[in-house]
Order: C-alpha cells, then sequence, then structure tokens
C-alpha cells in the first residue's frame, strides 16, 4: 500500500492509508514562545528589538514601529491560523490564469517574490500550527510555477505567487498583473525581499509594479537569521531609505522574518488578521 498525504493531483487508484498527525514545532504558539527567557520572546515577537542596538542615535525609532500589537493581540490573531470543525485551514486551488480562480469572497493577502526568497517557507511557517495544510517547499528556485490558495476558514485567503527572476515561468507577468490590478478582494500584497543579499534589480523592478498598480503592499525582509547583525542592518537601512524616497503606496515599515526560527512569524499573522479586518485589535503602535 501506497501511504501519501490526501492531496491535489492523485492518480486513478491509488490507495490511501491514514497519516498521523504531524508534531507542531516548539515555536508555532505563542503559548511555548512566552515560557523562554524575556529578551528571546521580545526578539521573536518584535524582531526590530534585535536591531535597534546598533541603529546610530540620530535614527528614528518609530518608523521601525508602527505596527506594534500587544501580546495579546497576537494571541487573538494566533486563533485564526488554527483549525477547527468551524473554522476549517485548507488548500484550495492552483491556477495559471486568473479566470482558472473561482470568486472568493473572503478578503486575499497574496505573497510575491524573487525565486528562492523563502515564499514558500514562510507561508508554511504562518500554517505550523495546522501542519497537515501542505504547503510544498523546495530548495530549487522557481518550485512555485502556479497562484496557491489557502483558505483561512471564511476570514481570509493567503496567495502564494509564482517567484519573478531565476527559473520564473515564462508567462509570469501574464500570470501575476492581472490578478494584482483586477482582484478586488484583494486587501494587501506582501512583497518578500532577501535579507542576506538586500534589495536586487528585479526587486526595485517588482516595486515599480506595485507602484503602478496603487493598491496598498508591504515590504518583508526574510531569512533574517542568516546574515550577520551589521550585514542585516546595512540591507534594513537600504530596503527603508528606497521606501521613504521612491513609494507612495507602500507601509513605511518593513517587517522582519525568519521562517527557520519563528522571528517575527506572530507579528505577521497579527499583520494579517488586522488587514484583512478579521480582528479587532487594542493598539497597533509603539507608544
Amino acid at each position: 500500500m501506497i501511504c501519501l498525504l490526501p492531496s491535489r493531483g492523485l492518480l486513478p487508484g491509488t490507495q490511501l492509508c491514514s497519516v498521523p498527525r504531524q508534531r507542531l514545532h516548539k515555536l508555532a504558539s505563542l503559548q511555548n514562545v512566552r515560557m523562554l527567557r524575556p529578551k528571546k520572546v521580545q526578539s521573536l515577537l518584535y524582531p526590530f528589538s534585535q536591531m535597534e542596538p546598533y541603529l546610530d542615535r540620530s535614527v528614528d525609532r518609530a518608523q521601525f514601529q508602527h505596527f506594534h500589537p500587544s501580546v495579546e493581540d497576537m494571541g487573538k490573531a494566533e486563533s485564526l491560523f488554527l483549525s477547527s470543525p468551524s473554522h476549517k485551514i485548507h488548500y484550495r486551488i492552483s491556477a495559471e490564469r486568473l479566470d482558472h480562480v473561482p470568486v472568493l469572497k473572503p478578503p486575499e493577502v497574496c505573497f510575491i517574490g524573487r525565486s528562492n526568497v523563502g515564499k514558500s517557507s514562510l507561508i508554511r511557517a504562518l500554517f505550523s500550527l495546522t501542519p497537515e495544510v501542505e504547503v510544498r517547499v523546495s530548495k530549487t528556485p522557481g518550485h512555485t510555477k502556479k497562484m496557491n490558495f489557502f483558505q483561512v476558514g471564511r476570514a481570509f485567503t493567503i496567495v502564494d505567487m509564482p517567484g519573478y527572476g531565476h527559473r520564473s515561468p515564462e508567462d509570469f507577468v501574464d500570470m501575476v498583473e492581472p490578478y494584482l490590478f483586477t482582484r478586488e478582494n484583494l486587501v494587501r500584497t506582501f512583497l518578500l525581499v532577501d535579507g542576506s543579499v538586500g534589495l536586487q534589480p528585479p526587486d526595485l523592478i517588482a516595486m515599480e509594479m506595485c507602484e503602478e498598480i496603487r493598491r496598498p503592499y508591504v515590504m518583508v525582509l526574510t531569512k533574517i537569521d542568516k546574515p550577520g547583525n551589521g550585514t542585516l542592518l546595512r540591507n534594513l537601512m537600504s530596503l527603508q531609505d528606497t521606501v521613504r524616497r521612491n513609494t507612495t503606496s507602500c507601509f513605511p515599515q518593513p517587517l522582519l522574518i525568519s521562517s527557520l526560527n519563528f522571528c517575527g512569524i506572530y507579528l505577521l499573522r497579527c499583520f494579517i488578521a488586522h488587514v484583512t479586518g478579521s480582528i479587532s485589535l487594542t493598539d497597533t503602535s509603539l507608544s
């Protein structure tokens, strides 16, 4: 008998056997995180706190703390990423064209970025509380060739877009631009940049596209666990300067993420819940 996760694309006649529930990552939930040392908790929940000691005193810290929800609000957001019979989280559909996608009522957020920037790994970390949700991750750049839709109950849908750059689909523009321009329930685009190398020419082109669309988007610096503090700080400041000088539709605060150690995942969950109108926050900024 062949043991397979129930998923899309099974061959006719394939037998399925029961698959044991996968174990949760030890840092998937806030409950476990809050048992760590206070300094470690601070760095996982508010990643900018790691960079702050290295900033020159003349740098305005407020620009990195526009969105600074409470731990309690993060807990409310986390509950949305827990699947239940009345709130099912599941893969919905993959599509190469917008006209292949059904009209979905819940608000949507999408993730775009260069191939191998860590989009699928990030989404898998977001869904780590529901590990049975299959998010395919590959070490080969350009693995994602379609738009993949993941439905989070009736609250919202997360869309994993194909990567641009190396080994991107030949029809990437024809696939992605119509979605970004015309998808009525798209409330936020997250544009991912590799924190270990910083902004690259294809990223600047993607930012220009987002500016042309004139819909709100957010810059996300991924893989922040890879570079040293000096390199990460240079890349962060360069990104922030580009956002400040050249954008009008971009959220002024880049989000910092490590899918490997879950740094920033809790903040991102809360941001998604907030912008989709799924929860009301008691406060969104550091006073």
